[in-house]
């Protein structure tokens, strides 16, 4: 499954590479906005903090939106940045939940982890151990954050908890994805961020949920096999015909299309 989903992104993202790398573009202006004006603001520390939490929120809510409307490339569709405008308002919950999410993890990392260690007993190293495996495993279930409020049913607060519990069940295929997301990282270093870029992270991530959602969709409609041991979901039969609409290219179909 891992190998089709990422042919299955690589051809969403070629065939959108544009869009994508203005999306990037949009990103990295956003980004720009938390990193480099308060520098340029007077030496009022509230004032620079209050400018970078904002500055940060409002990156959350454009990757948020970007994932509402990047859906429609994973389901074979298409999207217009008319649907990126529409889709802010309705960004604005998940991008704020996933903005505290992170100063979360910056607040562990930075004060929690170290004030336990600190504390020189055996109480504070427990605790801090506890926190450190705590946030082992934010990142590769909050990863799907994004997907999960365009694709699932229910509250911010229900799709949360829904990401947990696809972690907890597919423990090595979330590593794995997050593992990819981190050589898209380090390929998008080479391009600017500009392809694949963030933007171009939250597609993968999308792509990835979707697919993996299809495994309950068939315990759902197969009741009767969900407590048998050794279950093996029957991937082939349900990537069937995502491998038809993907269909196979060529060199040449990637470069000269419109030859086709």
């Amino acid at each position: 499954m891992i190998g089709f989903l990422i042919k299955k992104c690589f051809f969403d993202m070629w065939d959108n590479m544009f869009k994508i790398g203005a999306l990037n573009l949009g990103f990295l202006a956003s980004l720009s906005f938390p990193l480099l004006l308060p520098f340029a603001l007077p030496n009022i520390l509230s004032l620079k903090i209050i400018i970078t939490v904002i500055g940060v929120l409002w990156c959350f809510v454009y990757l948020a939106a970007s994932a509402l409307s990047l859906k429609r490339i994973s389901d074979y569709s298409n999207f217009s940045f008319l649907d990126l405008l529409t889709n802010f308002a309705a960004a604005v919950p998940c991008g704020s939940v996933a903005c505290v999410i992170f100063f979360i993890i910056i607040a562990l990392l930075r004060f929690v982890i170290p004030f336990y260690i600190l504390m020189g007993n055996w109480a504070g190293l427990l605790i801090a151990s506890f926190v450190f495996w705590f946030f082992l495993m934010i990142p590769p279930a909050l990863q799907f954050i994004f997907a999960a409020y365009a694709r699932l049913n229910g509250n911010i607060a229900k799709k949360i908890k829904k990401c947990f519990i696809i972690f907890f069940d597919n423990s090595f295929f979330c590593v794995c994805v997050m593992l990819i997301c981190i050589i898209f990282f380090a390929i998008s270093s080479l391009t600017m961020f500009l392809f694949p870029g963030p933007v171009g992270i939250v597609l993968f991530l999308d792509e990835a949920l979707r697919l993996r959602l299809l495994k309950y969709d068939w315990l759902e409609s197969n009741p009767c096999v969900k407590n048998h041991k050794g279950l093996k979901i029957p991937w082939d039969e349900l990537l069937e015909e995502e491998r038809e609409n993907t269909g196979s290219r060529t060199i040449r179909n990637f470069i000269f299309p419109w030859k086709d």
